[in-house]
């Protein structure tokens, strides 16, 4: 999915004719089972309830707002791409940035709405109920998923190739970092996985955030992974691998692609993209 050059920010009412058309589009094609959609009735409650109450994003690629995500608190009350935009990330960002806020999410979706449904089941969502829609009669499905794995990794690249680690008891390798632990911070997190996994001293306050890559996490049973990648420390190191690491590596992006995670291949296509690592 192609989303580097998204931008997701807060909806202003100034977007109100422009959301509203791209929403008429879309639920025009997701719901042609339901007479009128997209205008009348359910147009005006777009307009005067839910663009009002709810905790509304868009979308916007290259200054024009090509989606809408309305949430109210974990619940996604609502998830709209241009037809015209879909295929290229749109929907998935949005979802992805809803988790960001909220971290585990809920949402309904129509049961006729095959193609939603397989999205929301390749992103992790998983059925909790069903109900019949007392406006239309349609059954609505509540989906839910929940709260990625939120982790911290370093960047270390040296002559092309990234730093890797590998756990003992483990053949995959992965970015060097981990969890946070209460009371961190992210750079603080790192900084601290940095010293137990490779007896390296890297203060959080040298450490920058470059970007952040969502993906599936390695062996998490398909649970969604929030990862924060930075950059920042020292460029001369000297890895001392610590009692979980069996040992380190500097892989390129063909070593990167057999050996390591899943969120690996972001990574690296990031770095390639930025000129850090060759093609």
């Amino acid at each position: 999915m192609s989303s580097s050059d998204l931008i997701i920010r807060r909806y202003r009412g100034t977007d109100e004719d422009v959301v509203v058309g791209l929403w008429s589009r879309a639920v025009r094609q997701a719901h042609p089972f339901l007479p009128g959609e997209g205008g009348g009735e359910r147009a005006r409650k777009l307009r005067e309830v839910y663009l009002v109450q709810a905790d509304n994003w868009v979308a916007e690629r290259d200054g024009t707002v090509v989606g809408l995500l309305g949430l109210m608190g974990a619940e996604v009350g609502g998830l709209f791409v241009d037809p015209e935009a879909q295929g290229r990330g749109t929907g998935w960002a949005l979802l992805e940035h809803a988790a960001s806020l909220h971290g585990a999410l809920t949402l309904e979706v129509y049961e006729r709405n095959d193609r939603a449904r397989r999205f929301y089941d390749h992103l992790g969502f998983t059925e909790r109920s069903r109900r019949a829609e007392e406006e239309t009669g349609e059954t609505l499905i509540a989906l839910d998923r929940v709260a990625p794995l939120r982790s911290v990794s370093w960047l270390h690249v040296r002559e092309g190739r990234l730093l890797s680690v590998r756990t003992r008891g483990n053949d995959t390798f992965y970015l060097p970092g981990g969890k946070h632990e209460d009371g961190e911070t992210a750079p603080e997190a790192l900084s601290r996985e940095l010293a137990e996994e490779l007896g390296l001293t890297v203060p959080a306050a040298e450490l920058t955030e470059a970007f952040v890559i969502h993906d599936v996490a390695h062996g998490q049973s398909g649970r969604r992974l929030h990862m924060t990648c930075f950059t920042g420390g020292p460029q001369d190191i000297a890895p001392r691998p610590g009692r979980e690491i069996a040992e380190y590596a500097w892989f390129g992006r063909a070593e990167a692609r057999e050996r390591c995670a899943p969120a690996h291949g972001q990574v690296v296509d990031r770095l390639v993209a930025q000129g850090l690592m060759e093609g």
